[in-house]
């Protein structure tokens, strides 16, 4: 495999799905985990910092509370959440603990990283854990996010976490060994891809619907998660988390896709920019506008077309091509009501329209960052 050794990386993100460590019937796969807890600790000891995103806290609290496999409603999830998340720190902890090493748990909501206040704070807590050598075990706060806010995968909520945190890789475990040109249980042809330079839409198109009732997540949220790490420079490897030590087995050689870094990442500010996983809205431009974007220049109001959504100044929005291809995001200077007024509108003529001395961009180069779609 082409990546090497996991050893050359110097901050690594683990996501561990549901199906992974918590079994229907038995509840905790502790071998598994105690597995994995060694697989960390080589790691650390070799000078990497790691972070765990960790799912199960449903699943667990579910066999904990004998909840059965029926559908859960959304405060029944929620109150298995709060017992599973319990259990499944303590779990975690007990499991690093016998390799020496200290955790900590955070849980995080998509607004602790959608607004930049509180994604500075999330970032400031787990950078302090790190420093003081402890593994940061993050999950999605399954008690409180309801369906409208959620991940809906741990897959993006790692890639999140990644780039949040400047990891250099981010390695999803799964029941998966890698990427296939189509889902391999459907396709027995179906032919594994070693390494990834670059996710196209060929690339996508590849990936089939979400697969497991376990998992809220299936290749094509792998393939989400893989767009927002090596947009910002962070390596991505998908491979099987079902046998034991899964890390080690990446180290011997075993079965994995490698996504490459993007050469050209986003960084900082813009990291956060770019992987906001929901645009507040949708600024639709023209082919003239599109051409300034790749060169560099700020959006202007002259070449937007359509505005849609209700959102406020500084809100993430995406920019589309007259296809409806994603080409950029970036905050926008505008009110949605103040937008839909002016698009289309040269400079000059701002000022008329909105009665004040505007900002002559729509969205300033400096908060903009264009998509890997723009080619």
């Amino acid at each position: 495999m082409t990546m090497q050794s996991l050893k050359k990386y110097r901050r690594i993100t683990v996501k561990i799905g549901s199906a992974l460590l918590v079994d229907r019937t038995t509840g905790l796969k502790r071998d598994w985990l105690d597995s994995l807890a060694d697989d960390i600790a080589v790691l650390a000891t070799g000078g990497a910092e790691v972070m765990v995103v960790s799912s199960g806290a449903i699943a667990l609290g579910r066999t904990i509370l004998g909840l059965g496999k029926r559908a859960l409603k959304l405060e029944e999830s929620q109150a298995a959440a709060a017992v599973g998340q319990i259990a499944l720190a303590g779990a975690w902890s007990d499991a690093l603990g016998k390799g020496g090493l200290k955790s900590g748990q955070i849980l995080l909501t998509l607004g602790d990283t959608e607004e930049r206040r509180r994604y500075l704070n999330a970032r400031a807590t787990i950078s302090t854990l790190l420093k003081m050598k402890a593994v940061p075990v993050i999950n999605e706060n399954d008690t409180v996010a309801t369906s409208e806010i959620r991940y809906g995968d741990n897959d993006r909520l790692a890639a999140r976490v990644a780039t949040m945190m400047g990891a250099d890789l981010l390695v999803l475990l799964s029941d998966i060994d890698g990427l296939y040109t189509a889902p391999p249980a459907r396709e027995p042809g179906a032919k594994f891809i070693p390494v990834v330079d670059r996710i196209t839409p060929d690339i996508e198109a590849m990936a089939g619907a979400a697969a497991s009732e376990l998992s809220r997540g299936g290749m094509r949220t792998k393939l989400d998660a893989g767009k927002i790490a090596t947009a910002a420079g962070t390596a991505m490897v998908i491979t099987s988390g079902t046998r034991l030590s899964p890390l080690m087995a990446i180290e011997r050689g075993e079965r994995a896709t490698f996504f490459r870094p993007s050469a050209n990442p986003v960084k900082g500010y813009k990291t956060w920019i770019a992987g906001q996983l929901e645009p507040a809205g949708r600024l639709t431009v023209d082919a003239g506008a599109i051409g300034a974007l790749l060169s560099g220049k700020s959006l202007l109001p002259a070449g937007v077309k359509l505005v849609s959504g209700n959102f406020s100044r500084g809100d993430t929005v995406a920019i589309l091509s007259p296809e409806g291809r994603e080409i950029a995001r970036g905050l926008v200077a505008y009110d949605a009501a103040d937008a839909v007024r002016i698009a289309g509108l040269k400079t000059a003529e701002i000022e008329t329209v909105l009665g004040y001395e505007a900002r002559s961009a729509m969205i300033h180069r400096d908060d903009l960052v264009v998509s890997g779609g723009a080619d």
